[in-house]
């Protein structure tokens, strides 16, 4: 049983599983590529494009802010969102994957989609897919039931996350005004290519004719790639913008963020992690790049204030502490460990372990900072593509840390916290599928602990 204290913000709106023959069942009856092993050859935007005429291509409808990069992508997004929304706009916010019910994917000014504008704009997809020779992909069908409800629900602009790379991915069918790319790294190398640089080729494929590319730190050889993408104008970090402190305060950072045409100082941000100030520093240059002025004070002081991302560096419980994190590559995990040091030392450490296939657990351990580590609790992740727990738990036991491989995700977290002392930390780490399922068993635990009536009558919130 998992017992404890939880804050965090609810994101389970409809958590039913696809009865046979619903709309869900027909959506999930799709290829399932982001966590099947196999992946489509000779990647195409041919079949998403057909997709959106037949559906009267809704991504026309409404500008786009999009948003690529090897890290920080969903929290950019919704810092970028929190942004827009304060500014008095309706916006449209598209992120992937979800970590309990796929409503998370489609929200509107922060509200994910209802079960009933999900059924009818599956059904929409359905009636018009069915014509279709080559069957779109399961992402293929969520990113067009993003597009297309956004129209219906007529918002202003839509903040929009790339699934992976930019070039062939199924949101690239919009024409962003604003195209972000966070940071550039070596992850599935596989489909992206081996290089740094044949990663930045795919992710720059996101920027169009007359956009602003606001590029965040990257190494400077990739300068060229970006240069020659084709945007109107390029705002770079730290030319441009840039983070000019960042510093820890009770519940998050303080931040000052300067601009092309503004300097804003103390900033809260509610996240935790010097990477989310560098998130955060993107994201008040977008917006600013998308209104093509500087944002008031206030609307960036009041955005910022009540931004939440859930999954990445997100407390969810205070005695043990307990942090979950999807930090799915190295690079993620050199933040996580960097965040752990600064905001979290002094405690024991435990560390809840999961990656998908393709990822080495080692060299994640190494770039983490694995001295600090305790003890490592290894499991599979719900997916496919899942490496095998003793595969972490070797490479954790490699570098003399204490280990144990566990049957389940459940049974991983519930160790780890048998084992912890009040004083004691544990990081949920690794793949986004280990962290939503965790952050599932967690928060659903604590409000049958904390709120037993809430429970009983179906209520979903969770009071910190």
């Amino acid at each position: 049983m998992l017992v404890g204290e939880a804050q965090g913000t609810n994101l389970a709106v409809d958590s039913r599983k696809p009865v046979e023959g619903s709309l869900l069942a027909w959506l999930e009856s799709h290829a399932d590529l982001e966590r099947a092993k196999a992946r489509r050859d000779r990647p195409t935007l041919a079949r998403m494009s057909a997709l959106m005429r037949l559906m009267g291509d809704p991504q026309t409808a409404y500008p786009v802010v999009h948003i690529t990069g090897t890290n920080g992508k969903t929290s950019t997004a919704r810092i970028v969102s929190a942004l827009l929304e304060a500014s008095g706009l309706t916006v449209g916010l598209y992120t992937s994957p979800d970590l309990e019910s796929v409503h998370e994917r489609l929200a509107r000014n922060s509200e994910p989609i209802g079960s009933e504008d999900f059924d009818q704009v599956l059904s929409r997809l359905r009636n018009c897919s069915s014509t279709m020779e080559d069957p779109p992909s399961r992402f293929e069908l969520l990113t067009a039931a993003a597009f297309s409800w956004f129209a219906d629900v007529a918002v202003d602009v839509a903040v929009v996350e790339v699934g992976l790379g930019g070039r062939f991915d199924a949101t690239n069918v919009a024409d962003g005004s604003v195209a972000i790319v966070t940071n550039v790294s070596l992850d599935h190398t596989d489909l992206l290519g081996p290089t740094v640089e044949h990663i930045a080729a795919e992710k720059s494929g996101i920027v169009k004719p007359g956009s602003t590319l606001v590029l965040g730190q990257v190494p400077a050889t990739l300068d060229r790639t970006f240069a020659e993408a084709g945007a109107h104008r390029v705002w770079r970090r730290p030319a441009d913008f840039d983070v000019e402190s960042s510093t820890v305060a009770v519940g998050g950072r303080l931040l000052t963020v300067r601009t092309p045409g503004a300097r804003y100082g103390d900033l809260f941000l509610p996240l935790h992690g010097a990477h989310q100030g560098d998130n955060a520093a993107l994201a008040v240059a977008a917006a600013e790049a998308f209104f093509d002025r500087p944002v008031a004070t206030e609307v960036v002081e009041q955005a910022l204030s009540l931004v939440t991302s859930p999954g990445r560096m997100e407390v969810v419980r205070r005695r043990p502490l307990v942090v979950l994190d999807g930090a799915h590559n190295v690079a993620g995990a050199a933040a996580a460990g960097r965040g752990v040091s600064e905001e979290f030392a002094g405690r024991r450490l435990l560390i809840v372990m999961g990656v998908l296939d393709g990822h080495d657990p080692g060299e994640m351990l190494d770039a983490f900072g694995s001295q600090s580590v305790a003890a490592v609790f290894a499991c599979s992740p719900p997916s496919p593509r899942a490496l095998p727990a003793n595969a972490v738990s070797d490479a954790a036991r490699r570098r003399n840390l204490s280990a144990v491989a566990l049957s389940g995700v459940e049974e991983a977290v519930d160790q780890a916290l048998a084992e912890a002392g009040e004083d004691d930390m544990v990081l949920v780490f690794g793949s986004l599928y280990l962290v939503g399922a965790a952050r599932k068993l967690l928060l659903e635990d604590s409000r049958r602990v904390d709120h037993p009536a809430d429970h009983r009558s179906g209520a979903t919130d969770v009071v910190s």
